[in-house]
């Protein structure tokens, strides 16, 4: 693939995206394991994470196709804008499932056994706009059971701390998602897509995100509480300082800083949670 339509490639699939949801998916596998899984795990559960999120976000711009090229917003995307055909994102599609089931089958039966309910999901989100306001809360699960799966990957067996965790990456996510839906509330309602900013509008939206936030904290705090080290105590109050300044970054009448209170805030938060707590690992070993 030329060096140009490779950059496409990655832009199509926001690869730098990845970010939000891998370091929970790593806090989940450190904790599990005690301390550093083996190198080989952590390799298949990185891989696993990219190919699942890969084929999901170029499935999304396929299913979103007709939609992203009305909306003035997204109408340069990738497919829209024709930068890239749709083949070339059902290939991204198809290795990203691969990669996924690979690295699953790497990692043990379990793994293996749910990947194709994992997969399902996260390419289901993509229409779930058309018949539910819930979508937010489908895309934060989608991201919110990365922690499950990287616990799954290490231990073969569920535990209360992985789900605790996923709990708070699904509230997280899920608030976050509705705040940045505020900038496309007036062309969900205008062609029937389904949101909750189109449901409930800008103010209620930006409350019910507060409170999912809020959740989200708590859950950090459990997942702290569960696990012990400073590591998680000092993410979590990073994450909350974060949360609070995205929301002072954001209003019913100021969306303008939207993308700095979505791309900057939120992938500092979850890169800054693992930082901290691999050091404290680093640390204490």
């Amino acid at each position: 693939m030329p060096a140009g339509a490779a950059l496409e490639a990655a832009e199509l699939v926001k690869f730098g995206h990845t970010a939000f949801a891998l370091p929970f998916a790593l806090i989940a596998a450190i904790a599990a394991a005690g301390g550093m899984p083996r190198w080989p795990v952590v390799a298949w559960i990185v891989l696993a994470m990219a190919g699942a999120r890969t084929a999901a976000m170029a499935f999304n711009r396929l299913a979103d196709h007709a939609t992203d090229a009305m909306n003035p917003r997204t109408s340069s995307r990738t497919l829209p804008a024709r930068r890239l055909g749709r083949p070339i994102a059902w290939t991204l599609v198809g290795w990203g499932a691969a990669a996924l089931f690979v690295a699953a089958w790497r990692l043990n039966p379990l793994c293996l056994a749910l990947s194709p309910f994992a997969l399902a999901w996260v390419l289901g989100y993509s229409y779930s706009k058309r018949f539910t306001s819930l979508s937010h809360l489908w895309l934060g699960l989608g991201l919110g059971i990365a922690p499950v799966g990287a616990w799954l990957a290490v231990r073969g067996s569920f535990a209360w701390p992985p789900l605790v965790l996923a709990l708070a990456v699904t509230a997280w996510v899920t608030g976050f998602d509705i705040l940045y839906s505020l900038q496309d509330e007036e062309f969900d309602r205008a062609i029937g897509l389904h949101s909750i900013p189109a449901a409930l509008g800008a103010w209620r939206s930006i409350l019910v995100a507060r409170g999912l936030h809020a959740v989200a904290a708590i859950g950090f705090g459990g997942f702290a509480m569960l696990i012990g080290g400073w590591g998680l105590w000092v993410g979590l109050a990073v994450a909350t300082a974060l949360l609070v300044w995205q929301h002072a970054l954001v209003g019913p009448d100021r969306l303008e800083r939207l993308n700095t209170a979505f791309f900057t805030a939120n992938g500092a938060l979850s890169v800054l949670m693992f930082a901290l707590y691999l050091l404290d690992i680093m640390v204490r070993a």
